[in-house]
């Protein structure tokens, strides 16, 4: 029989809940955030932060506004000792930040925490002990009132020790551990049991702290576990409902989504996700998720790449380059639908209208992000993202019949030389394929009368020479199409013309596509000058340049 045996495992305990209401709510406020980066994201690290990696980061979490954090297990490590010490000790907390502690409920783990704390302000005592089956018969070796009783022995200790420094403000902090995979009954009435130690009250709470230890069942069964906790503990107006998922299915974000539909005011996590296993819930991506729907995140987010710089280098975990909202990637589209797409909304977005951009949730520069990202062009874009970047980048605004000529040019290339195309070689393939205006023909010179019926003489040298060319017409245009056709016996029309100023004053340019029928065939070109009617003629003679190309490599 293969190991791979989903026949050994059994489904995660749900709820009946056949009344549940966290389907008909909706999020109307962030809730309470706390920070663990510096104790479960520490810890989960192959090689644990230094003190200069745990100060600086400690730096980060203040600065995007966290209030609560959660600075380490002061009693188990000493490294988190002495940071605990640090902070207090060079008054490095802010006066509405408070610092956050995890221990066990041990008599002697719970006095040293203590210790730890003296001359704090105010602090979050966080005690815990686990309640599933598995933990109780297998790791402790209690039954339900032996596990119970450690529960409720260890907030005594918090709350008699919590009194030999009555200079702080205190508040206690119970999880029972591995929730998720506890009976749902006995986790409130263990809780309830810590909950008459304690006594909080509307304006002295308590926070009960529900985690998902491990992820054993979906978000909406988490979600199940939270209401079902939320309507049956006592009370339940002395008390804010925490949660703290893990990522073992992938879903810690979404279940503590839906944790807040169930009634939970608080949410513990880490940013960009680090932690034991695969990670806690991503406050980043959480709060993001806010702010996209119109809600104020309470956190300051608009600089993300210095967030994964302070992360990167105090974790040394890479970020994914589509890691939602702050990856290198996220705001990068290569299909060329979605480029054409992109192009178009954001040349109708206004400034003073609610976001509405095919592709992209957010604005990009809300996070510190520019429009050089949103579009890049490789095998798989189209004419919409070679116009995207032509235009933001040099100012060309191309006609769509020019755009889908150059994409095929341009894909062409890709696919040859693989990866991304810069905007640069973008050019130089518009460059070099329509503006073809030196060789064989080439401008020299032109005059133009244009009393009532314009006329045109042109100075061109060919591969025969100078030739002089007469002309009138309807414009510029029409005049020289007439002395050309005259000159060289060729049937041409034009089909369509556009030009437009690259860039704004009197020494701005002028850019002419044309777009001609030579002969019965189709040709394509382009000019860039200081002259509006120059750049037009030139624009003509590349298409002609480029049409007799055709001709001779046909041949």
């Amino acid at each position: 029989m293969s190991s791979f045996d989903h026949r050994r495992y059994r489904p995660g305990p749900v709820v009946d809940l056949p009344n549940r209401q966290w389907p008909n709510k909706t999020v109307q406020a962030a809730p309470i955030w706390a920070s663990v980066d510096l104790r479960d994201g520490n810890q989960a690290l192959f090689e644990p932060m230094s003190v200069a990696q745990k100060r600086r980061l400690w730096g980060l979490l203040v600065r995007l506004g966290f209030k609560e954090i959660e600075v380490g297990f002061p009693a188990a490590s000493q490294p988190d000792y002495d940071f605990v010490r640090w902070l207090i000790e060079e008054d490095q907390i802010p006066e509405d930040v408070t610092i956050q502690v995890l221990v066990q409920a041990r008599e002697e783990l719970i006095r040293r925490t203590y210790e730890a704390l003296r001359g704090v302000r105010q602090a979050i005592v966080h005690v815990y002990n686990s309640t599933s089956p598995a933990q109780r018969d297998w790791v402790f070796g209690q039954g339900r009132e032996g596990v119970k009783a450690i529960a409720r022995q260890g907030a005594v200790w918090v709350r008699q020790m919590a009194a030999e420094y009555p200079q702080t403000r205190w508040t206690f902090q119970y999880s029972p551990e591995s929730f998720t995979a506890t009976e749902m009954d006995y986790a409130v009435e263990v809780c309830d049991a810590v909950l008459d130690v304690w006594e909080p009250t509307p304006e002295r709470p308590c926070i009960i702290n529900l985690p998902a230890t491990v992820e054993v069942s979906s978000p909406n069964v988490f979600a199940d576990q939270v209401e079902y906790f939320a309507t049956h503990i006592r009370r339940r107006e002395g008390i804010l409902l925490s949660v703290h998922t893990h990522n073992d299915r992938g879903g810690a974000v979404a279940a503590a989504e839906l944790a807040m539909l169930a009634g939970a005011d608080r949410v513990e996590g880490t940013l960009l996700g680090n932690g034991e296993r695969t990670g806690n819930a991503d406050l980043l991506t959480l709060a993001m998720n806010l702010y996209s729907q119109g809600i104020d995140p309470g956190l300051d987010l608009s600089q993300p790449d210095e967030i994964i710089e302070v992360c990167t280098q105090c974790t040394g975990l890479p970020v994914h380059p589509r890691h939602p909202w702050v990856g290198e990637l996220v705001y990068t589209a290569f299909s060329g639908s979605h480029q054409d797409a992109i192009r178009k909304c954001l040349a109708r977005q206004g400034d003073d209208t609610a976001w509405q951009v095919a592709y992209l949730p957010i604005d990009p520069q809300d996070v510190g992000r520019s429009y050089q990202a949103v579009i890049r062009v490789n095998s798989q874009s189209g004419k919409g993202g070679v116009a995207f970047v032509l235009e933001r980048e040099y100012g060309l605004v191309l006609p769509r019949w020019m755009q889908a000529e150059l994409a095929r040019l341009v894909q062409r290339e890709t696919e040859a030389r693989g990866g991304v195309m810069d905007a640069a070689s973008i050019r130089a393939v518009f460059e070099r394929s329509f503006i073809v205006d030196q060789t064989p023909d080439r401008l020299l010179g032109y005059s133009l009368d244009r009393n009532g019926h314009d006329r045109i003489q042109v100075r061109i040298r060919g591969a025969e020479g100078v030739s002089m060319l007469h002309g009138e017409g309807q414009g510029a245009i029409a005049a020289f199409v007439d002395a050309w056709t005259r000159w060289s016996g060729r049937r041409l029309s034009v089909l369509d013309y556009q030009e437009h100023a690259i860039g704004e004053g009197t020494d701005a340019e002028a850019a002419a596509y044309v777009r001609l029928e030579v002969d019965g065939e189709r040709v394509a070109g382009a000019a860039i000058d200081g002259d509006t009617v120059a750049a037009s003629l030139r624009a003509v003679i590349s298409a002609l340049n480029r049409a007799r190309a055709a001709t001779a490599q046909a041949a």
